[in-house]
């Protein structure tokens, strides 16, 4: 069975890691959200200015559409910190199920530090992406993990979600 999976939670808690993995291991499509972002987007977050609702519209708008491309299967890295950014993707693909990858502040402030040289993204913004963040636990089809544990079993675990929903 082919699933679509969006990987999220704030910066640094592992999305393109975990995202690779498991769409490598079920043989999904990968879909890098952070590569649909503007050139203004980018800009914006590499001087440290958290993006707005206006900001992430057509962001969301074309990773809609990717998904839509994607109905085979894919696996999506993306923040989708509010609820209504999450909806929007449900609505581009429904049946859409979500891996909310867990971290405390501190722990994502060490991994964006550590990846800053290579990455767009400025780490005076991991504050604003816990403000921002709304947690999609209690939501359907949403897998909480703790993004502290070891990839591998991350990685175990998503299947073992979505091997589940296949005989639920």
């Amino acid at each position: 069975m082919s699933h679509q999976i969006v990987i999220m939670g704030v910066a640094g808690c592992g999305k393109s890691s975990l995202a690779t993995l498991v769409a490598q291991t079920q043989g999904l499509s990968l879909i890098e959200g952070d590569d649909f972002h503007s050139a203004d987007s980018r800009a914006k977050m590499s001087q440290g200015i958290a993006l707005t609702d206006a900001d992430r519209e057509g962001w969301l708008n074309r990773l809609g559409a990717e998904l839509r491309q994607h109905a085979g299967g894919a696996v999506l890295s993306c923040s989708a910190l509010k609820r209504q950014y999450r909806e929007r993707l449900r609505a581009a693909a429904p049946g859409l199920r979500f891996v909310f990858l867990e971290i405390g502040r501190e722990q994502a402030q060490q991994r964006v530090t550590a990846r800053a040289p290579q990455h767009f993204f400025s780490t005076s913004l991991v504050d604003s992406q816990f403000a921002t963040l709304e947690s999609p636990v209690g939501e359907a089809r949403v897998l909480r993990l703790d993004a502290t544990a070891p990839l591998p079993q991350l990685q175990a675990e998503v299947e073992a979600w979505l091997k589940q929903g296949e005989t639920a």
